[in-house]
């Protein structure tokens, strides 16, 4: 399912991204309607902070109880502060609390010069 409320980065323009986030969770069968709806609230919060870009959530094809949010910001700086509001610290983080522990954020190979 992709996710993106109000266009590409909330404001109807293209921009490419620096960072992407990809946040896993285990989550059993029977709690993931539960689970999606406050997903969903989490990343429509996120949507409307300043550098946000795009989401998409989904399952894993081979473990359906491993879900994914994947999320796109201009820069680190942005996706950090992004999770300071406290409306993100009430819809959101709560959620985000509950990933699998591992790093998330990574940078675009396009937006990085390669040797």
């Amino acid at each position: 399912m992709s996710l993106c409320p109000g266009g590409v980065g909330g404001r109807g323009r293209r921009t490419l991204a620096g960072v992407f986030v990809v946040i896993r969770f285990k989550v059993a069968a029977a709690a993931q309607v539960e689970f999606v709806q406050r997903l969903e609230t989490a990343v429509e919060v996120l949507s409307r902070q300043r550098g946000f870009v795009a989401a998409r959530t989904g399952r894993n094809a081979d473990d359906p109880e491993l879900l994914a949010l994947s999320m796109e910001w201009e820069n680190i700086g942005s996706y950090r502060r992004a999770l300071s509001p406290y409306e993100v610290k009430m819809a959101a983080v709560p959620l985000l609390s509950e990933a699998i522990d591992e790093p998330t954020a990574y940078d675009s190979l396009e937006a990085v010069n390669l040797p």
